[in-house]
């Protein structure tokens, strides 16, 4: 990957902006129930607030991470429609005549089927690639043709 911003898909970008108010929400409950440090309690009560602490940290990083990826996002603008790359939706033709159509990631943060990534096989093998062209990866099945089909937004204006 660059270093350069890499810009992501519309449906990327409202899945971290949903991601994004549920983590600060969840933020807030977890703050809500710190204490002001002026009451004693037992230690089973320090480790309750140690553990609530970690957490408030774990979800501050969270926020950071996802907050800057938008950020580059916003900063490298709309995905390429023409030649395929990270953010890209992209339509695929498989061997068997199957088509799916996917998003390009830099990263995958959860299990989405829609979602490859750049480094991942085919996500690799797609990149700089344009509608029409052959490309080939291997798989666990072994070696692998598809064809680009389409980039741009999938069906229904999904991607």
């Amino acid at each position: 990957m660059t270093s350069e911003p890499e810009p992501i898909s519309e449906a990327a970008r409202q899945a971290l902006e949903k991601e994004l108010e549920e983590v600060r929400a969840e933020r807030a409950s977890v703050a809500a129930t710190l204490r002001d440090g002026d009451t004693t309690g037992d230690r089973a009560d320090e480790a309750d607030e140690l553990q609530r602490v970690d957490a408030l940290d774990r979800l501050d990083a969270r926020i950071s991470q996802i907050t800057t990826r938008l950020r580059q996002a916003a900063e490298a603008g709309r995905p390429s429609t023409d030649v395929v790359g990270v953010g890209s939706t992209v339509t695929v033709r498989f061997q068997d005549g199957t088509e799916e159509t996917f998003q390009i990631g830099a990263t995958a943060e959860v299990l989405d089927p829609t979602l490859i990534t750049a480094d991942s096989p085919l996500g690799h093998a797609l990149l700089g690639h344009r509608a029409g062209d052959s490309v080939s990866y291997r798989a666990p099945e072994g070696h692998l043709t598809a064809v680009v089909v389409s980039l741009g937004e999938a069906p229904g204006g999904q991607g």
